[in-house]
Parts: C-alpha cells; structure tokens; sequence
C-alpha cells in the first residue's frame, strides 16, 4: 500500500489530505448533528408546563436558551411574545437561521473535497502520462512492459481521488438531508409555539 501511494507521486499527498479532512469532518458532524439533542422532544412540552404555571421567568428562559439549539430559538420567540405573532415569528426565524448556519458548519467542506479530489486525482495522472511518454521518447517505445506500468502508475491518483470523492460525496448529501430533517421539526416545533401562545393568550416573560 505505501509502495503503490508513493508511486503515485506528489499529488497523493493533497489526496491523502482530502481523505483525513472527511474523514474528521464526518465524525464531528455525526456526533453534533445528533437530532436528539438539537431538538429535544420533550421541549416543547416543558416550556408550555412552565407558561401554564407561570413559571416562565428570566433564569427559566436563560436555562432554555443554552439547553439546545431548539431551545435557542424557542427562547428568541418567547422574548417577544408580548409583541404580537408577527414579533414574535420574525424573532424565531432570525434566531433559526443563526441555528441553521451553525449545523451546516463544515458539512459544505465535503462537498468542496468530493470535486476536488478527482481533479487532483485526474491531474496527478495527466502528469504522470508526460512523464511516462517523455520516458518513451528519450528511451524509445520498444518495451510495451515500461509503457503499461508507466500508465499503470500513472492511473494510482485518479484511483486515489476517487477513493476519497466517493465516501466525500455520501457524508455530505447524508449530513445535508439530515440538518433538513432537523430544520423541518424545528420550525413545527416553533410554529406549534407561536399558534398556541396567539391563539390562547399571550405570555409577559418575567425579565426581573
């Protein structure tokens, strides 16, 4: 393996570092973009047990802010619920967004290194064709066994590349649809908050 890596030339080594770059990427994402804790299930129903009991106060609001990313903009609604729906909606989506570029963090790096990694891939063989046919040239084409292997070595990057596109491509469209899937229940979640809170009563947040 390390025979056929260094055979394939410099390029290799960008490759190389495509793959560590996924590979670190996908595991950090996997491991944040954990629905269970971006959009507790139970959250909703807290914060509409702690309205119904008036508890809702300004160390309660805190608590849901930096509970989760839910929470976030549950808390950013529920700051200017006495403001009316309108308020109220622009809050949550200003605070939703911001939650939004936060998951989306890094996941758009996949999709930059699964079109970056053939065309290292594909140029690292273009450059070991010239060198295989300036062999040829200097040393003449009698030795089809010189020029098979030359092409052979020469093929090792865009093999590479693809290696490391492939998987590349499969992280970042799973990562995408998951932060989809993560948004959709989020703004359900908000919106169930907003019909509730202004079609039921408004909620004064005790900030003192």
């Amino acid at each position: 393996m390390i025979e056929i890596f260094l055979a394939g030339g410099i390029l290799m080594w960008p490759i190389l570092a495509c793959s560590l770059i996924v590979i670190a990427i996908s595991a950090e994402r996997y491991w944040t973009l954990n629905p269970a804790k971006i959009a507790p299930k139970t959250l909703l129903a807290q914060v509409w047990t702690w309205i119904k009991n008036n508890q809702l106060d300004a160390t309660k609001l805190r608590e849901l802010k930096q509970s989760s990313p839910l929470g976030q903009i549950l808390a950013a609604g529920l700051s200017n619920s006495k403001h009316g729906r309108e308020v109220m909606k622009d809050s949550v989506q200003e605070a939703a967004n911001q939650v939004i570029h936060e998951l989306e963090r890094y996941v758009n790096v996949l999709g930059t290194v699964a079109n970056i990694a053939p065309l290292l891939g594909l140029l690292g063989t273009v450059f070991g064709m010239i060198q295989t046919f300036n062999a040829i040239m200097l040393q003449g084409n009698g030795d089809t066994a010189v020029l098979a292997g030359g092409i052979s070595v020469a093929l090792y990057t865009t093999a590479a590349g693809l290696i490391v596109a492939i998987p590349a491509t499969i992280a970042h469209r799973f990562f995408q649809r998951r932060i989809d899937a993560i948004v959709v229940t989020m703004e359900d979640e908000a919106i169930k908050l907003v019909d509730a809170l202004h079609s039921d009563r408004r909620v004064d947040v005790k900030l003192v």
